[in-house]
């Protein structure tokens, strides 16, 4: 079986290809997506800080100067919430955003959150350890990370249950050869978000709160599709990757019982059993670019226009890189895993991430005596965001 992101077999265990990629074809052309693929850690790391790379490419050039057909009307809508935020825009205007809004992040406010991270999470693994277990991800995974950045961006408790559902249908768009069904389902998510994110806004600006969205209605640069925009983005970004680092991490460590066996023993371990835990099996498989002026790689040239699928999974497994890269190790000290990316468009929160994982990673071994598979996970058909449908356990106090 060769590189194939719809075939459940590959998206479940897609790292014997990747080995074959790396040794054979470092870079290859994917004919089914028209992207490039880039398999080795070298050249992903480098092409993230490549400026002749990036992640729009209307900064520079209409759809027909690029020769890329224009989206379909109907896609309007998401778009202008997508292209809004900071990920999906390009120097001077990401320049701007991220200024903007890293003043939210800094490593002083972000360590601040830590004992409300410690509260939610430790509330959430009492309840679910009380009831002896159930789907770890629905129950713990998922509520955590969202309430966070709920709270920091002032979502009435009452309207909470409906983020989750808009950012899974969001993030639906992204994966490779979305279907039509898909498509609409992704527009209509982002319309039914921006238009709620409006009217929270409207209330915030004539009654501002301590919470970030009062923050951004007080910024006279920021637009109100940037505001709406950052806001999607803090919400997906915030929860969609710790929700499947969580869950995938988990069935990681039931998969390799001494090192959860080595985590339990010796709670120090935790900062690097969770980036050991990212590198090992990433929610993120591939992250994509647009090339903005030709390039080379490995002596192939790839033309402006084209597309590079950067695969985050591959590069996190190079023996060139990391030693025994197909062993997890909990206590994995050099681990320069790429997970949160790399260059202008690095994670922004992934202090707040590392934050939630090690809580709720802690909370669980803390007050777990014994937690156990009641079945085989199955993954979610996703490919680009990689995560489990649930993960049913038997938690023991």
């Amino acid at each position: 079986m060769g590189f194939d992101p719809w075939n459940p077999d590959f998206v479940a265990y897609p790292y014997r290809v990747y080995d074959e990629l790396r040794r054979e074809a470092p870079v290859t052309y994917f004919e089914p997506t028209g992207q490039w693929l880039i398999a080795r850690h070298a050249d992903v790391n480098a092409l993230l800080r490549d400026r002749r790379l990036g992640r729009s490419y209307l900064h520079v050039a209409t759809h027909e100067e690029f020769g890329r057909p224009a989206e379909p009307e109907f896609q309007e809508p998401f778009w202008r919430v997508i292209r809004a935020g900071m990920l999906d825009v390009e120097p001077p205007v990401h320049t701007r955003l991220r200024r903007l809004v890293s003043r939210a992040f800094t490593p002083r406010m972000v360590d601040s959150l830590r004992p409300r991270v410690r509260a939610i999470a430790g509330d959430l693994v009492a309840a679910y350890v009380d009831k002896g277990g159930g789907d770890l991800i629905a129950e713990v995974a998922e509520p955590l990370p969202v309430t966070v950045i709920a709270e920091m961006l002032g979502i009435p408790d009452q309207d909470r249950h409906l983020l989750r559902p808009w950012s899974a249908d969001i993030c639906g768009m992204y994966e490779l050869n979305p279907a039509p069904e898909a498509q609409h389902t992704a527009v209509r998510a982002a319309s039914e978000f921006a238009g709620y994110l409006k009217a929270l806004a409207a209330e915030r600006r004539r009654a501002p709160g301590e919470d970030l969205i009062s923050a951004l209605t007080q910024i006279e640069e920021l637009t109100e599709d940037e505001l709406v925009g950052t806001c999607v983005l803090l919400l997906n970004a915030g929860h969609e990757a710790t929700v499947n680092v969580t869950g995938n991490g988990w069935w990681s460590l039931f998969r390799n019982p001494g090192e959860l066996a080595r985590l339990r023993a010796d709670r120090s371990l935790l900062p690097t059993a969770v980036e050991e835990l990212m590198r090992w099996d990433t929610p993120l498989q591939m992250f994509e670019r647009w090339v903005l002026e030709d390039i080379e790689v490995h002596g192939v040239r790839i033309p402006r226009g084209s597309e590079v699928a950067l695969l985050f999974g591959s590069a996190n497994r190079d023996q060139d890189v990391f030693e025994d890269p197909d062993r997890l190790d909990v206590g994995r000290a050099d681990n320069p895993h790429i997970s949160f990316g790399a260059g202008i468009h690095f994670c922004l929160g992934a202090p707040l991430a590392r934050i939630e994982l090690a809580e709720s990673f802690g909370a669980l071994l803390d007050r777990a005596a014994t937690l156990e598979l009641r079945e085989e996970p199955a993954w979610k058909p996703g490919y680009i965001i990689r995560g489990l449908r649930s993960l049913d356990l038997t938690a023991t106090a």
